[in-house]
């Protein structure tokens, strides 16, 4: 099973903001992915109590401050994440943000928040009648409720979407973009992925990590990208160019030769060869599974020429925003790299129940 994208004139990344442990911002994501920072902090127990002693955390992300307290009472913290990556992508405008009918929306997400949904749940065990509940908080229960509040915060009117896929959302989410943009449904696209910190997270991972996967540390954030058709982009606007994206999920062969697979339809159908690449991004996730992934991609980019690029280690296991992540890493590594400009960049994602995806950039 697969999903692909063919690329012939394929849609163009115009900007991108992140909200990550190195801050809220472009500007702060930029800054800590090229300097190598990590930013594992010790938790204290006052705000998340669950098994973890680390976290990679947005520094002082209290929502009320960062969005002020209008509309914010209820709001939990993934879509607040969600919220503000996109009110500073939108800032790239200079103050005029976008909005209207053709603006649409695409965030991925691997469960929504599980945190508001345990919340809600707990309080129809607790509470004296299962309905004394705040209703206030019952959106939050449901996956899409990020990507809803993003529309009605900035006016975004278009298509609006959420996609569901684990570490592999913001791949999925991407190509979901370059299809509303190719069949004529939206001419601006915003598309990310998020993923909260929160006790629940920690105490769902803890208890289905694998052996090997011990020694993982969760973070959190969210990235949100600008794709426009490439004939809507004015000269010298454009950052990257979506070539080609393919998804599939781990076949009988094994993660190693599944991602092989997919990452060479990607580059034949991206009109690419091993020799254009600039860099590989991996999702790199913990224990065997990390191993297999680069094992596939060893198999295509053994090249010693090739750069590899990897935030993990610095921002820890952001989940469902990984892939957007990656891409956001691509576009901040490419700025300062004289190498990079008019190659490939190519960044695959593996998760660990069984989604896969790869994409293929031109860097511009």
């Amino acid at each position: 099973m697969s999903g692909t994208s063919r690329a012939n004139g394929g849609p163009v990344i115009t900007a991108w903001s992140a909200v990550s442990p190195y801050g809220i911002g472009r500007d702060a994501f930029s800054a800590g992915i090229r300097a190598g920072r990590p930013t594992a902090a010790v938790l204290t127990g006052e705000e998340f109590s669950g098994p973890d002693e680390r976290a990679h955390l947005v520094p002082g992300f209290v929502i009320k401050d960062v969005l002020g307290r209008k509309g914010t009472r209820s709001m939990d913290r993934v879509t607040g994440l969600a919220v503000t990556a996109v009110r500073e992508l939108l800032a790239e405008d200079g103050g005029t943000p976008e909005s209207g009918d053709d603006v649409g929306l695409v965030l991925g997400t691997t469960t929504g928040s599980a945190q508001s949904m345990m919340d809600i749940t707990r309080d129809t065990l607790v509470h004296e009648k299962p309905f004394y509940i705040d209703p206030s908080r019952i959106p939050n229960a449901i996956m899409n409720c990020p990507a809803g509040q993003c529309a009605i915060w900035y006016g975004l009117r278009g298509p609006n979407t959420t996609v569901a896929a684990g570490r592999s959302s913001g791949l999925l989410a991407l190509n979901y973009a370059r299809r509303l943009l190719a069949s004529g449904r939206a001419r601006t696209v915003l598309c990310g992925a998020a993923e909260e910190y929160s006790s629940a997270r920690a105490w769902l991972e803890w208890h289905t990590r694998r052996p090997d996967e011990g020694d993982t540390v969760l973070g959190e954030g969210c990235a949100v990208l600008r794709l426009r058709p490439a004939d809507a982009v004015a000269e010298g606007e454009g950052l990257a160019e979506v070539l080609a994206v393919e998804s599939g999920v781990v076949g009988a062969a094994g993660a190693a030769h599944s991602l092989t697979a997919a990452v060479r339809r990607a580059m034949r159908r991206a009109g690419a060869e091993p020799d254009d690449v600039w860099a590989v991004s991996a999702s790199r996730p913990a224990g065997v599974l990390g191993e297999q992934e680069r094992a596939g991609l060893d198999v295509v980019f053994g090249q010693p020429h090739v750069r590899w690029l990897d935030h993990s280690g610095w921002t820890g296991d952001t989940a469902a925003a990984t892939g957007a992540l990656q891409l956001t890493t691509v576009l901040a590594v490419s700025e300062e790299d004289s190498q990079a400009r008019g190659r490939v960049a190519v960044v695959t994602s593996l998760d660990r129940d069984g989604a896969l995806a790869c994409a293929v950039l031109r860097l511009l």
